[in-house]
């Protein structure tokens, strides 16, 4: 059964997207079937998965039907596709924006009904995956909630940066709030930074700062540093080297250094896996 986890932030531009997608990537090349379900009606993680589908395939996807069709028949699996081997998506669409109302009208008179609708279509998905990474909107919101009730764990993306620290602290609270509201049952993975400048004073002192803020236990060792080879993957799709067999030493360097992160986060859920058993 799957592991499902979100990725979250109130700050935009923190690199939520990049790196779900990213790690949803490398899980796949790890040997392991992933599902990178994108809830942010954006949809940029919808776009660059299509292009890297494009990519390796050749392939230009259309669809019968949209994300909020699919939840509204109550069947996630009519609108998954397969990017690559092991490696799927469920899409986003303009129409999500929607989703609020939708659930508003289903459940005019309960809010925990609202929630707690998507871990229902989640649930029955979950048997066919090892793991579901969830990108969501930098908000308060609808999809937040129901992603976050649908969730094992949840993963803190922070840009080295205040504002992304702000962002990071509220949404801790955030999280809080839920498990009272809600009795919600999730774990924070931990707090993954993400490098705004390589080798800068004042991301070094933010790092600082989420340490004494967050317990440098709960950081991940593995800092993902700031790669301008990402910026073009949402323009040309993710560039595999073992796929294509190209052998840019740029993009060597991003699966490599994904690589270890993603081997982090694998090891973080084993341990926490393995004190509840305990």
């Amino acid at each position: 059964m799957a592991k499902v986890i979100t990725y979250g932030n109130f700050k935009g531009g923190t690199g939520k997207t990049t790196n779900s997608a990213m790690m949803a990537y490398m899980l796949s090349k790890l040997g392991y079937k992933t599902l990178l379900a994108d809830l942010d009606p954006q949809a940029n993680a919808t776009s660059l998965y299509l292009r890297t589908k494009q990519r390796i395939t050749n392939d230009v996807v259309t669809f019968n039907k949209t994300l909020m069709s699919a939840i509204a028949d109550e069947d996630l699996s009519d609108i998954i596709i397969e990017i690559k081997e092991n490696l799927y998506l469920l899409p986003s669409f303009a129409d999500f924006t929607s989703f609020p109302l939708f659930l508003e009208k289903k459940f005019p008179d309960s809010q925990l009904g609202r929630v707690t609708f998507l871990k229902g279509l989640i649930d029955k998905i979950k048997d066919d995956y090892d793991y579901i990474l969830i990108d969501v909107p930098p908000t308060l919101s609808t999809y937040t909630d129901s992603a976050l009730l649908a969730s094992d764990y949840t993963i803190i993306v922070l840009q080295t940066q205040e504002r992304s620290l702000i962002g990071a602290e509220a949404y801790v609270g955030y999280l809080q709030e839920l498990i009272d509201n809600y009795d919600a049952n999730f774990d924070i993975l931990g707090v993954l930074p993400v490098l705004l400048k390589n080798n800068s004073k004042v991301d070094e002192a933010t790092l600082n700062t989420a340490k004494e803020k967050f317990g440098e236990e709960n950081l991940f060792k593995n800092l993902v540093k700031n790669m301008e080879r990402l910026k073009r993957y949402d323009i040309i799709g993710i560039v595999d080297s073992d796929l294509e067999g190209k052998h840019d030493i740029h993009d060597k360097r991003v699966m490599a250094l994904y690589k270890k992160v993603t081997e982090e986060m694998i090891n973080r859920l084993d341990e926490i896996e393995s004190q509840k058993k305990d």
